[in-house]
């Protein structure tokens, strides 16, 4: 396996059984259950209701959520023409209100032309973790889920180094269904659709860089992450713009799939007064939004043609 500090032996949160808690919305409140084996959610007070028909809120309430820029060997040689990007892990954040739940409603503002997909899987801190080694950095783990770290590419000019605009914007990560332990992360595969076509795949266990566990020691380093934070591991190659009426959704083999439809809203009030940085067509913003084609398997951009009706 192609990542930093290999374990002797499979971390706790990795041995099954499978778990899988979901948290939904009923009557204007939430409530959490986990996953049967028949497909039905049992929620925490008994009831058992039909898990395909619920409301789903992101499976997380995090005071912070944090991303790699790179993480997988594929995207490195796509955007960087090499198989690691640096020598250490970078960073940026998102904020908590930029999260949305399984089936959510992704909005692409009028005046932004990319809107990108990154399918993921998100790590989610179970106990409040300062000053860790990566061995030890899996007994602070309460899980992992599925995620879309969605991109407004049209602020790269101004955003590129905090990323504010591009990733932090509203309804930008969907997460979910559930948060799952129990599954052998390094044994799964991520594959992101969009209107049911494989536009990303990767085995997670042969492209990973840098582990959980490395990233974890890295950032706990000077950091608390405290229960309920979200540690987003980047995505693999071809990440590309997708328009309002497509439905994007990203699945990692054992743990879930969770899918949102992209909406189009008004331009903010205040862009019409030339408040802020405008969204830009740059050279920069083009290069991310529209990568490097000839660097990602062929498929993966027939399939893309394909999901827009070409």
């Amino acid at each position: 396996m192609n990542f930093e500090f290999p374990f002797q032996q499979l971390p706790a949160v990795m041995q099954g059984p499978r778990i899988e808690r979901r948290r939904i919305l009923i009557g204007g409140s939430s409530f959490w259950g986990t996953m049967q084996d028949d497909g039905q959610l049992r929620l925490d007070d008994g009831r058992v209701v039909d898990a395909e028909a619920a409301c789903y809120l992101p499976p997380v309430n995090p005071s912070k959520i944090i991303a790699v820029h790179i993480s997988y060997s594929s995207r490195s040689f796509e955007t960087r023409n090499k198989n690691k990007p640096t020598e250490t892990p970078t960073y940026f954040t998102k904020p908590p209100t930029s999260l949305n739940g399984h089936k959510g409603q992704i909005l692409k503002p009028a005046d932004c032309k990319y809107l990108n997909y990154e399918g993921e899987y998100a790590v989610v801190i179970g106990k409040t973790c300062r000053n860790v080694t990566p061995d030890e950095a899996w007994d602070f783990i309460e899980g992992f889920c599925p995620a879309l770290d969605m991109g407004l590419q049209d602020f790269r000019d101004t955003d590129q180094g905090s990323m504010l605009r591009v990733k932090g914007a509203d309804s930008l990560l969907p997460i979910g269904p559930g948060l799952v332990r129990g599954v052998n992360l390094f044994e799964q595969t991520l594959r992101t659709y969009v209107n049911g076509l494989v536009v990303q795949e990767a085995h997670i266990g042969d492209e990973t860089i840098w582990g959980p566990h490395y990233v974890i020691a890295d950032l706990a380093r000077h950091i608390t992450l405290v229960p309920g934070d979200v540690i987003l591991m980047g995505t693999p190659c071809h990440s590309r713009s997708v328009d309002p009426g497509q439905v994007v959704e990203c699945e990692i083999t054992g743990i879930g799939r969770v899918s949102g439809t992209v909406v189009a809203i008004p331009a903010p009030r205040a862009a019409a007064l030339g408040v802020g940085h405008a969204p830009t067509d740059s050279p920069e913003v083009r290069r991310v939004a529209l990568g490097f084609d000839e660097r990602v398997p062929e498929h993966f951009k027939e399939n893309l043609r394909h999901s827009r009706g070409g």
